[in-house]
């Protein structure tokens, strides 16, 4: 049996390691558990912030670190605190929906707060697609601005979330980074923020570098991870954009796609 070539596999939840009903199978626990017995380590990343990953990984008894809030945090699972956070400027946030507004009309807004316990605070016609996460209504737009932010969240009545993203980045590209996450989630994040950035800042940790990483992923902004690793590997069910940057395409989430992968890695 040849050696398992990676020391770090790097997978998104969504649409990646979660199945359609937030579940992780058995197989895919199996196939993770071997690759870690082979040498490598397990890293989840993220665009969920540290409240909405916790039960995933206190679930999987995930004790290493984890990237959330798409590259903003790293997060020490086993010891329960944050490493590293990154905020969002409340000033350039506020100057680039105001810039959008402009350009596009009002926008349904939510607002992701800062730290382990940050709300996710939902303003009015924000449609939250993400199931049973938890979130705090709001109806004051001054309460989205009085804590420190990770992200904002945008909506547009009309636009699709291709087209919305791309508005974006050309009307305020400049002031932060824009990203599609998922179906209906479109942020607005940190200039310079990625989740490749939050992962090399994990993997300098952990003392392995970006050729030694295999990244899974199924959405836009898991291009930048992508990027970074050595092997990229896009879900059957991914978005075409993602699928144009893979190196591979595995099978779909709900059928042990990345199981797929690490089996025949690890069978050599």
């Amino acid at each position: 049996m040849s050696p398992f070539p990676f020391r770090l596999v790097a997978t998104d939840l969504d649409g990646t390691l979660l199945r359609p009903d937030g579940s992780v199978s058995q197989r895919t626990r199996d196939a993770l558990i071997a690759a870690t017995e082979a040498g490598s380590a397990h890293i989840v990343v993220t665009g969920r912030a540290v409240p909405w990953t916790r039960q995933i990984l206190e679930d999987l008894d995930y004790q290493g670190l984890a990237v959330c809030g798409q590259g903003a945090q790293v997060y020490h699972a086993g010891e329960r605190r944050l490493l590293t956070s990154l905020t969002l400027d409340r000033q350039l946030a506020g100057l680039a929906l105001s810039k959008l507004e402009a350009e596009v009309g009002p926008l349904a807004l939510a607002a992701g707060r800062d730290g382990l316990d940050g709300d996710v605070l939902v303003g009015p016609g924000y449609q939250v697609h993400d199931g049973p996460l938890p979130y705090v209504p709001y109806r004051d737009p001054a309460e989205v601005w009085a804590a420190p932010l990770n992200k904002l969240y945008i909506q547009h009545p009309e636009l699709d979330d291709d087209t919305l993203t791309a508005v974006a980045r050309e009307t305020v590209g400049g002031l932060v980074d824009v990203v599609m996450a998922g179906p209906g989630v479109v942020e607005l994040l940190p200039l310079g923020l990625s989740k490749a950035t939050g992962l090399s800042l994990a993997a300098r940790r952990l003392g392995v570098k970006a050729g030694d990483t295999i990244a899974f992923g199924d959405m836009p902004n898991d291009i930048p991870m992508f990027a970074w690793a050595r092997h990229g590997v896009a879900m059957a069910n991914a978005h075409d954009e993602l699928k144009a940057v893979a190196h591979e395409v595995t099978a779909s989430n709900d059928a042990d796609g990345i199981a797929v992968v690490l089996e025949q890695l690890l069978a050599g």
